[in-house]
Parts: C-alpha cells; sequence; structure tokens
C-alpha cells in the first residue's frame, strides 16, 4: 500500500492533468453537437474495426465445426437422390425383408458416407490418403471415394477399425473405366505419374466429336462407382498417330492438394454382383476346358 501512495505521490501532476482532461472532454462531447458528432463517429469506427477482427478470428476456430455439420447434412442430402435406388415391381412377392427400402417402394442400392481426410500424398507415382473412418464406421474395401464438390477421388483399398486408405486416381496402379458425357463412348481412365493436373484417358476413337470442355464421368463397367458420377473435363484432345483413337488429357475434378472432407459411396450389392461374377468366370473356363 506505501508503494501505491508513493506513486501516486510521484505522479500526482500527471494523474491531475488526466482527471482534468477526461472531465474537459466529457463537457466538450457532451454539450457540443459538433464534436459530440464527430467522437460518436470515431467510437463507431473503432468499435467496428475491433469487432471486424474479433469475428474473424472467432470464425476461424468455429469453421473446421462448422464445415463438418455442411459436410454432415451433404452426406444426408446425397443419400436421397434418386439415382441412389432402383424402383421395385410391385408385382413381385419374392422380396427380402432385409432389403432398406425407401416409402416409395425403392430399393436402395448405394449408401453414402462422409469421412475427413488426415492426410494425402500427391507427389508420388503411387498416391494415396487416410480417412477418419474404417470398418467400425462399415467402412469397406472397394468403395468408391469422392471429394465435397461431387468430383471422383479414388477407391478405399485397405481398412481397419478406424481409418482406412484411398488409393487416388493419382496412382498408376489405378485404372477405371470412364465415359464421355456427350456420346457416352466409355474409355479407360490412367494415370502416367508426371502431371498432378491432369490424367489419360483412351480408348475413344477419332470417329467421335471430342472437345475441350467435355465433361468426363464414371462409367457403367464399375461395382465400385455409381455409373454418372463427375470425373473431370477433357483439357487437351491430342491425336495418337500409331492408332485410330485420340489420348485425352482430362483435369480432375477434384483437387488433391486440398482435400480435408470426402464421401464413401457403398455399393449395397457389391458382394453378390461380384460373387456372381467370379462364379460365371469360373463356370465358362471350366466348359471351355472340357471342349
Amino acid at each position: 500500500m506505501r508503494n501505491v501512495f508513493l506513486f501516486i505521490r510521484q505522479f500526482s501532476v500527471f494523474i491531475a492533468f488526466l482527471i482534468l482532461q477526461i472531465i474537459c472532454l466529457y463537457l466538450l462531447f457532451t454539450y457540443n453537437r459538433f464534436h459530440r458528432t464527430k467522437g460518436l463517429g470515431v467510437a463507431g469506427e473503432v468499435t467496428g474495426y475491433f469487432n471486424k477482427n474479433y469475428n474473424n478470428v472467432q470464425g476461424f476456430f468455429h469453421l473446421r465445426e462448422e464445415n463438418r455439420r455442411v459436410h454432415k447434412m451433404n452426406d444426408s442430402l446425397m443419400n436421397l437422390l434418386k439415382n441412389n435406388f432402383v424402383k421395385i415391381d410391385s408385382l413381385d412377392s419374392l422380396v427380402r425383408e432385409t432389403v432398406p427400402f425407401d416409402t416409395t417402394g425403392r430399393q436402395r442400392i448405394y449408401k453414402w458416407r462422409s469421412a475427413q481426410v488426415l492426410y494425402t500424398t500427391v507427389n508420388n507415382d503411387k498416391n494415396y490418403l487416410q480417412i477418419n473412418k474404417g470398418s467400425n464406421d462399415a467402412i469397406g474395401d472397394d468403395m468408391g471415394v469422392f471429394s465435397s464438390n461431387g468430383g471422383l477421388v479414388g477407391k478405399v483399398v485397405n481398412t481397419g477399425k478406424n481409418f482406412s486408405e484411398v488409393m487416388t486416381l493419382l496412382n498408376v496402379m489405378n485404372k477405371l473405366s470412364v465415359q464421355v458425357q456427350k456420346t457416352g463412348r466409355a474409355g479407360m481412365l490412367s494415370w502416367d505419374g508426371t502431371n498432378t493436373t491432369e490424367l489419360d484417358m483412351t480408348g475413344i476413337p477419332r470417329t467421335d466429336t471430342i472437345r475441350k470442355g467435355d465433361t468426363i464421368l464414371t462409367g457403367n463397367y464399375s461395382l465400385s462407382y455409381p455409373p454418372g458420377k463427375w470425373v473431370g473435363t477433357v483439357t487437351r484432345v491430342l491425336k495418337d498417330e500409331s492408332s485410330n483413337f485420340y489420348l485425352l488429357k482430362i483435369k480432375p475434378a477434384a483437387n488433391f492438394g486440398s482435400l480435408q472432407q470426402v464421401f464413401v459411396v457403398e455399393n449395397m450389392n457389391f458382394i453378390e454382383q461380384k460373387k456372381l461374377n467370379e462364379e460365371t468366370i469360373k463356370k465358362v473356363e471350366r466348359k471351355t476346358d472340357r471342349k
């Protein structure tokens, strides 16, 4: 307490000046309309500046949670899309009760789940990303993965209990069937391991009219991806001089360098379709061997 009194005594003149200055400013802004208006304007600008910066800081810390909320809402909306269902014949009495249906009697064939990207690579010739969902969240191998803007990312290739690894399109081992939206012509999509902003599409004959800007979609020959989903856009149309086909350069729809949230899509009939396909191949091969 003694130090406080010594401080006041030492700076008594300055403290008295501050008190008198505050009183003068109060009287000036209270009884002078012009100065009051100017003072309120300056105070408003200062207050607005600090409020703006406070809101920016607060918004930054709440942005991640807001993204998760919006992504969860998108997850629910994607599950309501019509192309996730197939209409069941009402005359068919042999319908399994365990198959999920909506209220209109349509059978669900695709199920979408949201996930967060934990890390991703883009600088290797075989690139992968890891998500925070695994078998405990009903994620399994060979499920398709799409970015938050609807662009194809890749497919799940390894699943743990709580995490999964996804092989992206930027992987020299990843080859899949896609199609040109305008013509419906199917081709093969791959990556040559060099330019991360361009994929290669082959199998399109020169008789087709292909232009820069044409849209490339997922095809009808994959069990992992729903058909008709966005893959990318044609950026260059090159002629393969050794054949009668084009070499198309495709800009992927997904931005692999900034992926944060993704959707994992499950084909509800994947196991049955894959098993039937494998059994068919074996059956045909056995008949061929007998001949």
